[in-house]
This record gives C-alpha cells, sequence and structure tokens, in this order.
C-alpha cells in the first residue's frame, strides 16, 4: 500500500465511522491540516500517526493490525531529534500525552535518565538544557511535559517504572535537584496507579541494560537513541521488549525495599548540600 493510498484508506475508514476531521484530529492530537494532508498523500504519516488515529476512529483490533502493517511498510519509523527540535519538543509531548490518553499498561525501563512522567519541573530543565532551545521553546516543552503527567493520577491506568540505580545517581543536576527528584520518586512510588522499581547496582544480573525504551499495552515500542527515537510495532519485536521488560521488573527493588533504597541516596545528596 503506497502512502496515498493509506492516506485514503484512513480517509474512508474515518467517514465509515461517522466522524469529522476535526473530531479526529483532537482525539490524536494533531491539526485538522495534519490529518487532510494524510488523508490525501501529502504527507506519509507516521506508525504513531496511524496508530493514534485509528484509535482516535475506534476499528476493531483485527482493521488496526492490518493498518499498522501498512504504516510500518510506508512511514519511515526513525524520527531524528533534529527534526522534533524544529517542529517544536512540546508538539512530540503532545502526541506522546495522545498515546497515553489511549493506553491502559504503560512500562518504562530506563537505565540513563528518570522517565519523563516522574521529573520534577528543576530537573526537566536539567534534561531539555542540552538542546539548546530557545527560552520560549524550554517554557513550551516544560509545560507540555507536566501536562502529561496527569496520567499518573488516572485511575484507569497501570504505570510501571524500572529505573537502574545509576540513573538516580547520575548528577545531571545539583546535589539539591537531585534530593528533589529522589523525594518525588519516593512520593509518587506511593500512588496506587503507580509501581516503580529500581535494579540494585549491587544485586546480580542476568541481563545488561541496553537502552531506554518505553512499552504501550503491548501494540508500539519508542525506544530513544543519540539521534533518534525508533518506533516499534511488529508483535515479534515487542516481544523481546517485554519479555526484558519483565527480567528487569522481577530482579528490581520494590515497595518498602526500594524507597529505603531511595531515602539513603536523597541523603547523600543531602549531606553534599549541607557540605557543599
Amino acid at each position: 500500500m503506497r502512502k496515498t493510498e493509506l492516506g485514503a484508506a484512513l480517509r474512508e475508514l474515518r467517514k465509515a465511522s461517522g466522524k469529522e476531521a476535526k473530531a479526529v484530529a483532537r482525539s490524536a492530537s494533531m491539526s485538522a491540516s495534519k490529518i487532510s494532508k494524510i488523508e490525501t498523500g501529502k504527507l506519509t504519516p507516521s506508525v504513531v500517526d496511524v496508530q493514534s488515529i485509528l484509535t482516535a476512529i475506534g476499528v476493531s483490533e483485527q482493521a488496526t493490525a492490518e493498518y499498522m502493517e501498512a504504516a510500518r511498510t510506508a512511514a519511515t519509523e526513525v524520527i531524528a531529534w533534529r527534526l522534533l527540535a524544529r517542529t517544536g519538543f512540546h508538539k512530540g509531548q503532545q502526541q506522546v500525552q495522545a498515546l497515553d490518553r489511549q493506553m491502559a499498561l504503560l512500562r518504562v525501563f530506563q537505565p540513563a535518565l528518570i522517565p519523563g512522567l516522574l521529573q520534577t519541573p528543576e530537573y526537566i530543565r536539567a534534561v531539555i538544557a542540552r538542546y539548546g532551545l530557545t527560552a520560549d521553546s524550554q517554557a513550551r516543552t516544560l509545560a507540555a511535559r507536566l501536562d502529561r503527567q496527569q496520567v499518573l493520577y488516572d485511575s484507569t491506568k497501570e504505570l510501571r517504572f524500572v529505573i537502574t540505580e545509576s540513573v538516580c545517581r547520575w548528577r545531571i543536576a545539583s546535589s539539591a535537584v537531585m534530593a528533589g527528584q529522589i523525594d518525588r520518586l519516593i512520593s509518587l512510588s506511593r500512588l496506587p496507579t503507580v509501581d516503580i522499581r529500581v535494579v540494585s547496582q549491587s544485586a546480580r544480573q542476568s541481563d545488561f541494560p541496553s537502552h531506554s525504551f518505553v512499552i504501550r499495552d503491548e501494540k508500539l515500542v519508542t525506544v530513544e537513541t543519540v539521534h533518534a527515537e525508533v518506533v516499534v510495532t511488529d508483535p515479534r519485536d515487542i516481544k523481546e521488549y517485554v519479555d526484558t521488560f519483565s527480567g528487569f521488573f522481577h530482579a528490581a527493588l520494590s515497595g518498602e525495599e526500594m524507597r529505603t533504597a531511595l531515602q539513603a541516596i536523597r541523603d547523600e545528596f543531602l549531606r553534599e548540600q549541607e557540605t557543599g
């Protein structure tokens, strides 16, 4: 299926559902003009675009599987960070938020940074400072990421996070900011929808933390690399990520044991702040 055929097929699906393009655009966190360009074949949709549109339309699982296969063939599945910087990181955050609304189960593995949904504003500023954004773009990106965090309080979601101990110790910000960030993790870990686990550096492991990844239900995986975000939708590949996550999830510290470990790391940062 060529991109013009994919766009036309999505248009026919939307019309058959009785939904207006504006309504689908709203649900998918896209502009109506983008929907129009996709439907007329002027713009090749990413696999994330297709997933969002299909969910907004409300098609069957079988139809979703068929169209996602077509999307994998027609779309480029690597989105370079420089392109996101050009269009606006906050827009990327808004589209991710649309995916967050649609999913029921989120699984995040992070061996490099505190996951975005768990970051404090100060930590977010330290992260986005490396992209060389304008002050306005930084403010929009910060606001969009904080807005995404509302999903933490959605009782219909199940959110699982596995981070390595080194993430909690990585000094991307001052001791005071890091202590505040660790406190935030401890607090969020008590939410009924949130399960935060920490892979201890002292525990023997059977796998290696190659890179971060996010699994939404068992439909889509996003992988962050140095230059781009890679989208994975092939069920066989998704299973590999699910299995990898499961291994780290069950090997990690959880509950009070995890909170005690985090409190010790936080106290180290606090002592540094006092003597600094």
